[in-house]
């Protein structure tokens, strides 16, 4: 499946804002969007005009996709499931995204980014309900238990995510037992437990047209 290879910074900086794509590095002065806190490009320092209302609404989009890891195509799925679910649409989509194993992998401080939660749900490194799973995009229900599997116990890179775990801070939504590897779906999580900056009304309003 294509899969974007390039800077992740860039993505950053042509969104506005930190999207928390590198991992820890995102925290340290060492961040792109840090140093150079504007558009890519040879145009990117350039007062750049009022946005339209489309444009807000793709720019929203684009930058919910990319946090998340997606293609335009995943991307849309899950928008047209969401719409069929009953409850607030919008709200219904970042309930889906949130639900991905490869999020849930992130968020209890397993990996230090999706894209390397991703790789370590594919490599076969976790278990729900003592069951291994390879599919990034699977849907964790209330009550599963994640769990790194034994032999993957001793991966560097879970290791030394675990250890920055406090720094990112762990969801209400979800429990860690951090010296057991393994984590546990309390609830399903709610608009409220989602406290990054996403207007997902706009999303909704771009797909509804």
């Amino acid at each position: 499946m294509a899969r974007y290879r390039g800077s992740v910074c860039r993505l950053c900086r042509r969104e506005g804002e930190k999207l928390f794509l590198k991992g820890d590095r995102c925290y340290t002065d060492k961040c792109a969007f840090e140093r150079r806190n504007y558009a890519p490009g040879q145009q990117g320092q350039k007062r750049r005009r009022k946005q339209s209302d489309y444009g807000e609404q793709l720019r929203e989009k684009q930058k919910v996709k990319r946090m998340y890891g997606l293609l335009e195509r995943q991307f849309k799925n899950y928008y047209h499931r969401a719409s069929r679910m009953k409850g607030v649409t919008g709200e219904n989509l970042l309930g889906l995204l949130e639900r991905r194993l490869d999020n849930v992998v992130f968020r209890l401080g397993f990996a230090c980014n999706r894209a390397e939660a991703r790789q370590f749900v594919l490599h076969r490194h976790f278990t729900v309900n003592g069951v291994r799973v390879n599919i990034p995009s699977y849907q964790v229900r209330e009550g599963d238990a994640i769990e790194v599997r034994e032999k993957s116990r001793s991966v560097a890179k879970i290791e030394q995510a675990l250890s920055a775990v406090e720094r990112r801070g762990l969801p209400a939504w979800l429990e860690l037992d951090k010296e057991g590897f393994k984590g546990k779906i309390t609830t399903l999580p709610s608009r409220q437990d989602i406290t990054m900056p996403i207007r997902e009304q706009l999303i909704v309003e771009l797909y509804s047209k």
